[in-house]
């Protein structure tokens, strides 16, 4: 009982976590040049109210098998940007959950928002949303460690923008398959880090920007290309209920 509070406690302070995180980012796409320090110093507070009130999880019951398990998490990921020569690299955080089909396949649908600099000049904002299929190979169904090989789709919508003048300002939709290989960290029955490495090939316009005399230019290609990124996750998700 007390390791699924602690895995429990952990999950909601990664949660809030991620909220904050969001918030700040919206802040500052809003242009606020400072966060007001009242709402910062209260976080901590608020956090701590909601983690001292929350009840003792109860421990998951399985009906049959593994198939019917819902999770929800959230991530951080990083992007190392690969389009034939080196790019910017992204961070970002993102959510999922994730139904389980079968004791060895699982599925993930998933939400990420990626930030990064294009030098001094210009930023660039991905938006990720998608789904993967999971394959666990190992027989045990229940190890502390659990690899795993993952393929799947996603929508990508890329958007950059002037640093000095946001109405100066590009942005792109694609297509994207991705596929790579991950591992569960099972913390208890109901909580499990995952660490997740994958490339994801895009197939759509390519749009770049340049600094011509101190003048920000953005350029898209006629037609489509391919473009290729490596992704990193790291996430925290908790299992809610096992639906059949």
């Amino acid at each position: 009982m007390q390791c699924e509070s602690a895995a429990f406690f952990l999950f909601l302070l990664s949660f809030f976590n991620a909220i904050l995180y969001a918030y700040i980012i919206i802040v500052k796409i809003l242009r606020f040049t400072i966060i007001p320090k009242t709402i910062i110093m209260k976080y901590p507070f608020i956090l701590c109210f909601l983690l001292t009130t929350i009840v003792q999880a109860q421990p998951l019951k399985i009906k049959n098998n593994q198939s019917g398990l819902v999770s929800f998490g959230v991530r951080t990921t990083l992007s190392a940007f690969n389009d034939g020569e080196t790019g910017p690299p992204g961070v970002g955080v993102g959510g999922q959950f994730r139904v389980q089909v079968s004791d060895k396949v699982n599925t993930d649908w998933y939400f990420d928002y990626i930030t990064s600099d294009i030098e001094e000049y210009a930023h660039r904002t991905d938006y990720h949303i998608g789904w993967s299929v999971l394959f666990y190979p190992t027989k045990n169904l229940t190890p502390k460690v659990r690899p795993y090989i993952l393929a799947g789709h996603c929508f990508d919508h890329t958007e950059i923008v002037d640093n000095t003048n946001r109405s100066n300002s590009i942005e792109r939709w694609s297509s994207a398959v991705q596929g790579g290989l991950g591992v569960h960290f099972n913390l208890s029955d109901r909580m499990d880090i995952s660490v997740v490495s994958q490339y994801m090939v895009h197939l759509g316009t390519d749009v770049h920007s340049e600094l011509i005399d101190d003048i920000v230019v953005f350029h898209k290609e006629k037609g489509s290309s391919l473009e290729g990124h490596l992704l990193f996750h790291v996430g925290i998700n908790y299992k809610i209920a096992d639906l059949w």
